[in-house]
């Protein structure tokens, strides 16, 4: 490793969408942009969530000087309470992101262990090597920002999510003019959003949103149930402010977003009118027509409010013809079957449901091709780096940063664990570190190799086989035939039966053999019988269940 060069290394958010986090090193010291999680996939029953592999982190803690937090939403800080207790160091983050992580700090009892520090767009940080400053950024939840760490060798500026929304809802604006201060003084290195990098043009303004509510509050005959993101304070601003010029209440359901709206009012981020809030026990109290009620659930969360009133299964929404459910909001990648069955359950209630973007409920807070045309054409780096997205994304993203006039080899695609190095002589991946996925199952934290989610998706897909074996402890000869018990395993029970008694007589003679060779010990006969069964079960089903072997020794 050169003394004398800048290390970029993401641990998360390359290839993929979400557990953004990516590292920067120089003199031997590290700060990290990032610390987000990412949710659970179809293919990874029973997990909570995912994070980013830190072992590299765990083995650098000495040198790690800080988490540098863009802005609040969870693939960017979500990780937080579980990598904190595993590498500790300060957090550096905005006021609303900050008051986001506390929150989630407090509910893991680990508030009182962090050093936490808020920053904004005029703070300047000295952190070992590293001068760090901040740039005002729009996005949809109020106070992001991007990151610009300056180095000996230059800067490198992580622009975490943004947009160039001329018209905010807050007024805070991305800093054009910054980031072409930026671009004039000479930007080493550029880590890019490129979620939404296959979207020609530029990404519309947040305040389009309101139009398209106004119509809605005004045609709607009943109550409105409008679902988004619990982070999303602008949509929700919108959502109260024009739902009182037309007369309605409103209420919240949702654990996510009651917390949100709380903070963000009290931090004086969110207006309320006077008046315009009531509980939600206190619904009926109210003609259909006068309220609006917000809701957690645009992404299908089986838990979620939304998906509760759909299956009607919320203690204090029940849904009735003449409701309007407005699902503000887009699915994230691998979202799209659960946000369908939702919209299904919900209009066979008998509500009219609002959803896709072509119905102007939801605009992007990620920047299209234009605005990030713009963002390389302001600060034009050295080398360009196109994070946060899957390989196609990044693959686009790269593309338009040649057509912008950087050379092929000073654009690079990464993967999550790539250890590039730059220097005087120009940039090059030097090695690879340990990057992969750490699941979260409830409150355990295991690593993407854990048997417990190759069980469960055998489980799911082939169902279970338990065997229990009685044996002499001194011979190993057996004191009555096995028994097989299957559940989930064949849907025909004739065959199953069938097929359970043949096994059964397979597994007997497979016993009477071990006997004769004198095999005892639970482990040895455990793995025999496994073997034996798994054989001849998938000879004649072609299925592969879950076998557990019971040995009883007598």
């Amino acid at each position: 490793m050169s003394k004398d060069a800048v290390r970029i290394i993401p641990l998360g958010g390359l290839g993929e969408i979400g557990k953004n986090m990516t590292i920067v090193e120089y003199g031997g010291k590290i700060v990290v942009v990032d610390c987000g999680l990412a949710f659970p996939r179809d293919e990874m029953p029973g997990i909570d969530l995912v994070l980013p592999d830190v072992s590299y982190l765990i083995e650098r803690q000495d040198d790690l000087l800080g988490f540098l937090i863009t802005h609040g939403h969870e693939d960017h800080f979500g990780a937080l309470p579980y990598i904190l207790r595993q590498v500790n160091a300060p957090v550096y983050a905005s006021r609303l992101t900050l008051a986001f992580a506390k929150s989630k700090l407090d509910e893991h009892r680990m508030l009182r262990l962090v050093e936490i520090n808020e920053v904004d767009e005029h703070t300047q940080l000295e952190l070992g090597p590293f001068r760090v400053t901040f740039v005002a950024v729009s996005h949809s939840v109020p106070d992001a920002l991007s990151v610009v760490i300056e180095t000996p060798l230059g800067a490198v500026v992580a622009t975490g999510d943004y947009k160039f929304d001329h018209t905010p809802i807050d007024g805070r604006v991305t800093d054009v003019n910054r980031f072409a201060q930026l671009g004039e003084r000479g930007v080493l290195a550029l880590l890019a959003d490129s979620t939404n990098a296959d979207v020609p043009g530029s990404t519309a303004s947040e305040s389009t949103v309101g139009q398209s509510f106004h119509q809605i509050f005004a045609e709607a005959k009943g109550r409105v149930i409008l679902a988004c993101f619990a982070s999303h304070i602008h949509r929700v601003q919108q959502a109260i402010q024009i739902a009182h010029l037309h007369g309605r209440r409103f209420a919240i359901s949702g654990r996510s977003m009651v917390k949100n709206v709380n903070i963000a009012r009290n931090l004086g981020y969110l207006n309320v009118p006077e008046g315009a809030m009531i509980k939600l026990h206190d619904i009926d109290d109210y003609k259909p027509e006068e309220l609006l009620i917000l809701s957690t659930g645009s992404q299908g969360e089986p838990l979620s409010a939304l998906s509760r009133m759909a299956f009607d299964d919320h203690p204090q929404v029940a849904l009735q013809p003449g409701d309007t459910v407005v699902i503000s909001a887009r699915p994230i990648p691998g979202n799209e079957v659960s946000v369908m069955n939702t919209v299904n359950r919900l209009l066979k209630s008998g509500a009219e449901v609002i959803y896709g973007e072509e119905t102007g409920v939801h605009v992007s807070g990620h920047a299209a091709q234009e605005d990030q045309r713009m963002m390389l054409n302001l600060l034009k780096p050295r080398y360009f780096l196109p994070v946060h997205g899957e390989y196609r994304h990044q693959h686009v993203h790269a593309e338009l940063a040649r057509q912008s006039g950087l050379d092929d080899d000073h654009v690079l695609i990464l993967e999550n664990g790539d250890v590039l190095e730059i220097d005087a002589q120009g940039a090059r991946v030097v090695d690879r570190v340990r990057a992969g996925k750490v699941f979260v199952d409830g409150f355990e934290i295991g690593d993407a190799e854990h048997v417990v989610l190759r069980d469960r998706q055998q489980l799911a897909e082939d169902g279970i086989l338990i065997a229990v074996v009685t044996i002499s402890l001194q011979t190993g000869a057996s004191f009555a035939p096995p028994e097989l018990v299957a559940r989930g395993f064949l849907y025909n029970d004739d065959r199953q039966h069938q097929v359970l008694e043949q096994a059964g007589k397979v597994l007997e003679e497979k016993l009477a053999e071990l006997a004769e060779e004198h095999v005892t010990g639970q482990r040895l006969l455990q793995e025999d019988v496994h073997d034996t069964l798994l054989a001849f079960i998938y000879k004649k089903t072609r299925r592969r269940p879950l076998i557990m072997p019971v040995i009883v020794e007598v």
